[in-house]
This record gives C-alpha cells, structure tokens and sequence, in this order.
C-alpha cells in the first residue's frame, strides 16, 4: 500500500487538528513490489509492543500537547494483524493524551485475508470507523503475480464484511500490470467502481529499488507499460472514476465529494502530523523527526529512551517551503499559497518564475497570486514538472 511518507507545518496553531500516524512494521510475507519497513517475523510479543508503542506515543504527546487529533492512521506493514485491544489501548491513549476534533477519522490498513476480516467487528468496537482494504487486483492470476496471499473470492468477501464493519470504506488497486491491455483495466475498474466504496487509491505499479520486482526488472524478466501505454491507463483511470462519482482529488486516489482520506490531506496540504512506531517520520514545529526502522532496534530504543526516535533534524525554510510544494501540486486543487504564507512557508521564494510562468503557457499549471496547481493535462507529467519549476537556490 502507498501512502506518503511524513509531512507536517502548522504544528503551533491551536486551531489546526493533528494527524497521528501509527506503524506496525509486520507482514504475513513481503509483496515482491513492496518498499514500506514491514517484517515477517515468526512470532510477537504482543504485550511488549503494546507498550512500546503507548510509550512512544507517550512522548510525542508531551512535545505536542494542545492540539486536538484530527486523525489517526494505523499503516505498515499489516496492521490487521494488531491485536484488536491494543488499537483500542492506543486510540484510548491517544483521546486522553491530545483530544479528539469532534469528526475524527480512524483509519486502519487492512489485508483482505478471512483470519483479519474476523477481526473487524472488534476493530470497529475499538474505535476505527474507516477501513483501507487492500485488495490490489480483481484477478487471481493477477495477485499471484503480485505476491498476495488472498484470491478474489476471498477479497471480496473480506469487503462485504468491512462494508458490514465500518462507515467507511477504501481500498486499494494496483494498475499498469505486465501486459495488462487498456480494455482489461477498463473491466476490472468498473467492477470496483460497481462495490460502492466512497473512496479508492488506485497506483500503477512502479519498480522500487531494493525490491524482488526491481530484481526482475534488472534481468529483463519484469516489463511493465511506459510512456503512451501508461499515460492512456493514468486517463482512462481518471476519466472512468470521475463518470462513476469518484473524482481524483490526488494524483491516485478517487473519492466522493467529502469523503476524501482527512488523514492524507493533511500530509498533502502540509497542516500537521506525528509519527509514531519502527521507521515512522512526523514534523514536530520545525523538526523533522525518523524512528528506528528495524523493529528490533525501536523497541531497544524504547526500552533505553521512552521513545524510538533515531533523529531529530532541523527544517530551513527552504525544506519545508519544497515539502509543501511536493505534496501539496499532487492535489487537484493544488497548494493554497496565501495560507502556506501566513504559517511562515514561502513557496513562492523556491520558484523559478519563468519556469513557471512556461508550464503555464504549456498548459501544465495554472498560478494565481493565492494558488498554484497542475491542470489535468500536468497530473501526469507531476515529478517533470517539480524539476523545472523549483529554482535551484
């Protein structure tokens, strides 16, 4: 599953809710595609980890006490694999430590495995009222491939009863598959879209370094679509969810018109975020703090400090003025430059006007003195674009 990885600015305006993210590093087998810090580890002391990451949240809470949670977010990893008590010690913890905003959204990353689907119920009565199923595919040759251990009965299945489970449900596919034709992905995406779901993140795979996937690409063993291939599947993902009620409002998740993932837009419009648990980042004021990634080691730091964190590194202007600009251009509504301003962020002072003002002419973005933001035309084209309009000092 792909999510961002930290993110956080105003993290002194009372006003603003925090996002807490919260990871458990383990899976039942690592996806050949996948470059998250998960871990398969033949047992777990779930008593000890309960702990630990109660402690570590412990301390975040201390250095940012004041504002009320907006949003909690369980990833990893599988966190359906987490004991159902301690997701309820931890979102117990969390209420008593910051309080919550009176709409809180509580996500959690589900695998859609029979064993976890079991443990919805308990999930639901411990707080989490938004599930993020990840199915990945709606073809069993297709998830063998990927390395899932489900087949498509048995994701399917895992929906009904998250459905059954939580107010509100996502889930996850992955498109732009070796040899997957233009006509296939257009099936299988208007069967998701027929589930009903408010909300889906649909990523084309990509090649990460260090993963079995870039293993294969590298012996010429793994293709997967480029260039016009994938830009026609990038369209025809757009142009098919729009039509069914589920527009992009980042560069690959879909949702009705209020049902976009709160936590994530708090990454992507840069308003505040804490990271706990093994390889978790946040922004604390203008630090950038990283936890242990091995679990081994963030429990150890833990047991020695009260805390995981591996470092703490300051934030110049110019970090965070690139931060908020590479998040938030990945929104359709882009990067609101006048409130970024008034919390002390200049994007404006990192930008290559001219180059700017030649995406503009291009058709890439549009620029207003208060907003700037890709048009449909320069979604794609996101990564090309950050290259050429970020001055180089």
């Amino acid at each position: 599953m792909r999510r961002p990885r930290h993110i956080a600015a105003a993290m002194n305006d009372p006003q603003t809710p925090l996002a807490l993210y919260v990871h458990w590093p383990f899976c039942v087998s690592k996806c050949p595609y996948c470059d998250f810090n998960s871990h398969v580890r033949a047992s777990i002391d779930q008593a000890v980890w309960r702990e630990a990451l109660l402690a570590d949240l412990a301390h975040e809470a201390r250095l940012t006490h004041g504002r009320p949670l907006g949003s909690i977010f369980f990833g990893g990893g599988t966190p359906s694999l987490m004991p159902p008590e301690t997701v309820a010690a931890i979102i117990a913890a969390a209420e008593r430590a910051w309080g919550f905003a009176p709409d809180i959204e509580i996500t959690l990353e589900a695998n859609p495995s029979s064993v976890e689907a079991a443990r919805f119920a308990d999930l639901a009565t411990a707080g989490v009222n938004r599930v993020s199923l990840g199915l990945q595919a709606l073809d069993d040759a297709a998830l063998r491939f990927l390395g899932r251990a489900h087949d498509v009965a048995e994701g399917l299945a895992a929906l009904d009863t998250a459905q059954a489970a939580f107010g509100r449900v996502s889930f996850d596919l992955i498109y732009a598959r070796p040899d997957q034709t233009l006509a296939a992905w257009q099936a299988e995406l208007a069967q998701a879209l027929a589930f009903g779901t408010e909300h889906l993140s649909l990523y084309q795979l990509t090649i990460e370094p260090g993963t079995r996937f870039a293993t294969e690409a590298a012996a010429g063993r793994l293709t997967i679509p480029d260039g016009d291939a994938a830009a026609d599947l990038f369209e025809a993902t757009r142009t098919i969810a729009a039509a069914a009620g589920l527009p992009a409002y980042e560069v690959s998740n879909h949702a009705r018109p209020g049902a976009e993932s709160r936590h994530n837009l708090a990454y992507w419009r840069y308003t505040g975020y804490v990271g706990i648990g093994p390889g978790a980042h946040g922004r604390r004021g203008r630090l950038a703090t990283t936890r242990h990634r091995k679990p081994e080691n963030w429990l150890a730091a833990v047991a020695r400090n009260s805390h995981g964190l591996q470092a703490e590194e300051p934030l110049s202007d110019r970090d965070r003025a690139t931060e908020a600009l590479v998040m938030g251009l990945r929104l359709a509504e882009g990067i609101d430059l006048a409130r970024l301003a008034s919390e002390g962020i200049d994007v404006a002072a990192i930008l290559d006007e001219g180059a700017v003002a030649r995406s503009a002419t291009s058709g890439l973005l549009t620029r207003t003195a208060d907003r700037l933001r890709l048009t449909d035309a320069g979604m794609p084209l996101l990564d090309a674009v950050l290259r050429e309009i970020v001055s180089p000092n």
